[in-house]
């Protein structure tokens, strides 16, 4: 800054229109993210025997694990008054699979470049996006039509799984979609919700989001069906 005194201007004197556009750099939050695994015990003795490790936890990608990757939503946090645009990262204990905690990155007015850490009870189980998959793809009426879509000459393929904060619950939301082998373009087919105690498969998030909390007005052919959480992970 002494070289270049005049290099980097101040945020207010960005223009209005171009402001609204920022969003919390993905990269920066990573690295911030990913130090949190450790640096969020504040306790010295804890943290000296990492009594209390955190992890990124996996999901199913193209029939493949990988870790959760953030991803930018647009969600009312916690004690706020409407909704933002943020960038969000789940964790999980070492060790464990249930949800312990997640990251948020805001963008918005104000708020832009906070960090915001959410954390759960740790009496309290909250389903992790492992848990959450290992629901979906045990159920024998959504494994059934999953395995229907993996016939010769196509492939189901399972997206992004999404954890999505609702108020004092959680959203868990996975796109499906059918690739052809000749093909590499996959083509979305079902949305897969699961909230509280359901598992919901629809032909749009639209038809499943109605499944769960209209009910009475849903005439759609979404599946519904109960969690099972005989041998979770």
């Amino acid at each position: 800054l002494k070289i270049f005194p005049n290099f980097f201007k101040s945020l207010d004197q960005m223009p209005t229109n171009l402001r609204t556009h920022l969003r919390y750099p993905i990269d920066l939050f990573n690295i911030q993210s990913e130090r949190l695994l450790a640096y969020h015990m504040t306790d010295p003795q804890v943290f000296y025997n990492q009594e209390d490790l955190w992890r990124i936890p996996q999901e199913i990608y193209a029939g493949k694990s990988q870790p959760v990757e953030p991803y930018y939503i647009i969600m009312k946090l916690p004690k706020e008054k409407s909704e933002e645009f943020i960038l969000l990262h789940p964790y999980t204990p070492t060790g464990r699979n249930n949800l312990i905690g997640w990251l948020a990155g805001r963008s918005d007015g104000d708020q832009y470049g906070k960090l915001l850490l959410y954390q759960f009870p740790k009496q309290q189980l909250i389903y992790g996006p492992e848990q959450i998959e290992a629901l979906i793809n045990q159920d024998p009426v959504i494994s059934q039509q999953i395995s229907l879509w993996n016939q010769k000459g196509s492939r189901a393929v399972q997206g992004n799984l999404l954890v999505i904060p609702i108020e004092q619950s959680l959203l868990y939301v996975e796109p499906l979609y059918l690739e052809a082998e000749q093909h590499s373009l996959p083509t979305l087919v079902r949305v897969i919700v699961v909230y509280q105690n359901q598992i919901i498969m629809a032909q749009n998030l639209e038809e499943a989001l109605d499944a769960i909390f209209k009910p009475e007005q849903s005439k759609t052919s979404a599946i519904v069906r109960p969690v099972e959480e005989t041998a979770l992970p």
